[in-house]
Protein backbone atom coordinates (compact mmCIF):
# COMPACT_ATOMS: atom_id res chain seq x y z
CA UNK A 1 0.00 0.00 0.00
CA UNK A 2 1.77 3.23 -0.76
CA UNK A 3 0.80 6.44 1.11
CA UNK A 4 -1.48 7.98 -1.32
CA UNK A 5 -4.15 4.54 -0.01
CA UNK A 6 -2.97 5.47 3.67
CA UNK A 7 -3.97 9.55 3.08
CA UNK A 8 -7.33 8.34 0.96
CA UNK A 9 -8.79 6.14 3.48
CA UNK A 10 -8.99 8.49 6.62
CA UNK A 11 -10.33 11.06 4.48
CA UNK A 12 -12.82 8.91 2.36
CA UNK A 13 -14.20 7.81 6.11
CA UNK A 14 -13.85 11.25 7.04
CA UNK A 15 -16.09 12.24 4.75
CA UNK A 16 -19.02 9.47 5.27
CA UNK A 17 -19.33 10.12 8.78
CA UNK A 18 -19.78 13.93 8.01
CA UNK A 19 -22.32 12.82 5.90
CA UNK A 20 -24.13 10.12 8.16
CA UNK A 21 -24.25 12.74 10.68
CA UNK A 22 -25.81 15.26 8.95
CA UNK A 23 -28.66 12.49 7.83
CA UNK A 24 -28.40 11.95 11.48
CA UNK A 25 -29.36 14.90 12.35
CA UNK A 26 -32.55 15.41 9.71
CA UNK A 27 -33.78 12.49 10.56
CA UNK A 28 -33.88 13.88 14.35
CA UNK A 29 -35.63 17.00 13.31
CA UNK A 30 -38.01 15.11 10.97
CA UNK A 31 -39.12 13.05 14.34
CA UNK A 32 -39.36 16.29 16.27
CA UNK A 33 -41.58 17.71 13.92
CA UNK A 34 -43.59 14.62 13.17
CA UNK A 35 -44.07 14.46 17.28
CA UNK A 36 -45.45 18.04 16.96
CA UNK A 37 -48.16 17.31 14.79
CA UNK A 38 -51.67 17.22 15.93
CA UNK A 39 -52.08 13.66 15.06
CA UNK A 40 -48.42 11.82 14.35
CA UNK A 41 -48.28 9.08 12.36
CA UNK A 42 -47.06 6.68 14.97
CA UNK A 43 -45.79 4.54 12.29
CA UNK A 44 -43.65 7.02 10.42
CA UNK A 45 -42.44 7.83 13.75
CA UNK A 46 -41.43 4.60 14.82
CA UNK A 47 -39.67 3.51 11.13
CA UNK A 48 -37.69 7.15 11.43
CA UNK A 49 -36.57 5.86 14.75
CA UNK A 50 -35.38 2.55 13.57
CA UNK A 51 -33.68 4.08 10.55
CA UNK A 52 -31.98 6.93 13.20
CA UNK A 53 -30.35 3.68 15.29
CA UNK A 54 -29.16 1.90 13.12
CA UNK A 55 -27.40 4.97 11.37
CA UNK A 56 -25.94 5.85 14.91
CA UNK A 57 -24.42 2.28 14.64
CA UNK A 58 -22.67 3.00 11.50
CA UNK A 59 -21.35 6.27 12.85
CA UNK A 60 -19.54 4.14 15.98
CA UNK A 61 -18.41 2.26 13.05
CA UNK A 62 -16.70 4.81 11.26
CA UNK A 63 -15.62 6.40 14.43
CA UNK A 64 -13.93 3.38 15.22
CA UNK A 65 -11.94 3.39 12.35
CA UNK A 66 -10.84 6.80 12.50
CA UNK A 67 -10.26 6.44 16.79
CA UNK A 68 -9.84 3.05 17.79
CA UNK A 69 -9.74 1.60 21.10
CA UNK A 70 -6.45 1.06 23.02
CA UNK A 71 -6.55 -0.60 26.17
CA UNK A 72 -4.04 0.93 28.45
Amino acid sequence: MNDDDSKAAPAAVAASLAALRREHADLEASIAALENQPVPDQLLIVRLKRKKLALRDQIVVLEDQIMPDFIA
